[in-house]
């Protein structure tokens, strides 16, 4: 028997969370996407994305960012078009790093009121969480993106919590699990 098997095509990974209380230092959260050669999927990342970066190629944008939580709905949006990346790039792991404004002390997700993120393929949801469950990190990957040998995306919406400041997070969030 044949089929036609159909992976993700172009996703968007939502990130949502509360201004800080006035008077408060800000809360200055950051999607952030690591991609990886087949060759080296474990290794480090071919190029990140972020804030202040962008994909080589454009698959992978960010659309909006915030550095206050000010605004309604998501606060930071990132699109990742994956049929459209290269062949050898297997590998996409986004994350979320909460940013230490001025150097200042490490914020953590129990710290950061209304907090959340969604990934989606076009209307459907494929992961929804309020990171709750990760009061002690400052960084958390929120999706691994694989690719297959027929070339077909999926996604594993498994999360992991890291208690590292944001290049280290950069670093870490790609790594195998133990």
């Amino acid at each position: 028997m044949s089929g036609v098997r159909k992976g993700l095509a172009k996703v968007e990974i939502a990130l949502r969370w509360d201004p800080s209380p006035a008077g408060a230092p800000v809360h200055d959260l950051d999607l952030i996407a690591a991609v990886y050669r087949a060759v080296d999927p474990y290794g480090d990342p071919v190029h990140l994305v972020h804030f202040g970066s962008r994909s080589p190629d454009g698959t992978i944008t960010l659309n909006r960012d915030s550095r206050t939580g000010l605004g309604l709905g998501f606060d930071e949006v990132m699109t990742l078009e994956l049929t459209r990346i290269a062949d050898e790039l297997t590998r996409v792991v986004v994350g979320v790093v909460i940013q230490r404004p001025g150097g200042g002390p490490a914020v953590t997700f129990a710290e950061v009121a209304g907090k959340g993120v969604r990934v989606r393929e076009g209307y459907t949801d494929l992961a929804v969480d309020d990171l709750a469950g990760f009061g002690a990190a400052s960084g958390v990957t929120v999706a691994e993106f694989t690719r297959d040998a027929a070339g077909v995306w999926s996604i594993d919406p498994t999360l992991r919590g890291f208690d590292a400041d944001p290049e280290e997070f950069a670093r870490a969030m790609g790594a195998a699990r133990n």
